[in-house]
């Protein structure tokens, strides 16, 4: 059974803790610190072996001298480590038989398709002489007498062309045209020119050419002005006199409100003329219905 003084001691311990971690300042990662503090039977403490191994820094695997992936099958390190005899240990003719490539078979040789465009070349293809034929053809092709290379994009300048001088005219010509500033005014009405007029301009005289081509043209005698929209009603319109058949028709139908409709049966009341007429030959051809 546990103790009443083993559980004092359990509870202290919690208050310390509790009161530790709920006054002490916020945690930062990757201090060195510890979480709550340690007491001091563990830091009096002797770590073991299998502690003393793990705690220990890899291997440089950088400063290495022989390759990193002669041995160890592309991984960084060896799986485990090799004595020096194995460096200097020579195979045997059962390794050295079994290092040997299997041969290919002929049958394989003759149905493989072409890895590459050059297959072996037998050697007496390659000891045999070229007829005149294929000598013939393995010229090159002679280029045409009338052909001429590309000219490079940078020509080079002339001796004569650098030391000569320019005359009078190509200098007055390589002058930048200097351009008058233009004055600009605002436009605040349509009547107003864009520009200030001179006055030789306002003083001028124009022709008779001039004059008879700034005169508007001239609407003719026969043609009539647009009417207007809105025009007076003659006095023989005013004491017009309707006929009775235009007051029968300036009547409105006398129909019953559309909400009330489709509760009125007899909404819509067929004459005794209609129910007792006959149609036409006509109307009773269009009326039957089309066989598709």
């Amino acid at each position: 059974m546990v103790t009443r003084s083993c559980k004092t001691k359990a509870n202290q311990r919690r208050m310390e803790f509790s009161s530790v971690s709920c006054i002490s300042s916020k945690l930062i990662w990757g201090n060195q610190e510890t979480i709550w503090p340690l007491p001091s039977r563990s830091l009096l403490r002797q770590p073991s072996s299998r502690i003393l191994t793990l705690a220990m820094p890899r291997e440089a695997v950088e400063k290495q001298k022989r390759s990193l992936f002669l041995y160890s099958c592309g991984q960084m390190s060896e799986i485990w480590k090799r004595s020096s005899t194995v460096y200097s240990a020579l195979p045997s003719k059962r390794l050295l038989k079994l290092a040997e490539p299997r041969p290919i078979s002929a049958t394989y040789l003759k149905l493989r398709p072409r890895i590459s465009p050059v297959w072996p070349i037998s050697s007496s293809a390659l000891c045999c002489k070229a007829s005149h034929r294929i000598l013939t053809l393995a010229q090159a092709r002679s280029i045409h007498p009338n052909f001429k290379f590309p000219e490079q994009s940078e020509r080079e300048i002339s001796k004569a062309a650098r030391r000569a001088e320019a005359t009078p005219r190509l200098q007055q010509l390589a002058q930048p045209v200097v351009r008058k500033q233009m004055q600009l005014y605002e436009n605040t009405s349509m009547e107003v020119p864009i520009r200030q007029i001179p006055l030789t301009a306002l003083q001028a005289v124009p022709s008779p050419r001039l004059l008879e081509l700034a005169r508007p043209k001239v609407i003719p005698c026969e043609s009539a002005m647009d009417r207007s929209p809105e025009w007076t009603v003659s006095a023989a319109a005013k004491q017009a006199v309707a006929s009775p058949r235009l007051t029968e028709l300036s009547h409105p139908p006398n129909r019953a409100p559309t909400n009330l409709v489709q509760f009125n049966p007899d909404a819509f009341i067929v004459k005794e003329s209609a129910k007792n007429a006959i149609c036409t030959e006509r109307v009773k051809n269009l009326a039957q219905p089309i066989t598709r």
